[in-house]
């Protein structure tokens, strides 16, 4: 469960190992906070783990704005994977209960999602969860030499 603000650059060096596989972004992966509008900025060291990759950053960053009404975590699944498409859903929440939700696609010939109807943010985290899991997908078709 990601913060909504967290949008996710690049998978971390060293950052794709089993402990990871459990993130809600399935790396772990950098970025820049966008919760002050107009300024991405990057995260301190300290609490990409625990705040902008585990959500619920709300009452505990204090860039996420006190008094937004919206979503304080993000989480995504993978419903499906026909080869040319993930078929993806995603859950926003608000102190631990549904906020939102809906279905997305991700293209893999594109690499990116199809007519997404969620915010850029919420957008580059299921892009950057894909991609995670079509890593993981593709070490795990790999011959081990």
């Amino acid at each position: 469960m990601s913060c909504p603000y967290f949008f996710p650059v690049e998978p971390r060096a060293g950052g794709s190992d089993p402990q990871s596989a459990m993130l809600p972004l399935g790396d772990l992966w950098t970025g820049m906070c966008h919760a002050v509008p107009g300024q991405a900025l990057p995260p301190e060291e300290a609490l990409i783990r625990p705040l902008c990759h585990l959500g619920y950053a709300r009452g505990n960053c204090k860039r996420f704005p006190a008094d937004d009404p919206g979503a304080d975590a993000v989480r995504l699944t993978i419903s499906s994977d026909d080869g040319r498409s993930l078929h993806l859903y995603y859950v926003l929440e608000r102190d631990h209960h549904p906020f939102a939700h809906g279905p997305l696609e991700y293209s893999t010939a594109a690499g990116r999602l199809v007519q997404a109807s969620v915010t850029e943010t919420v957008g580059r985290q299921a892009e950057a969860y894909a991609a995670s899991y079509l890593r993981r997908k593709e070490r795990a078709a790999s011959p081990v030499l």
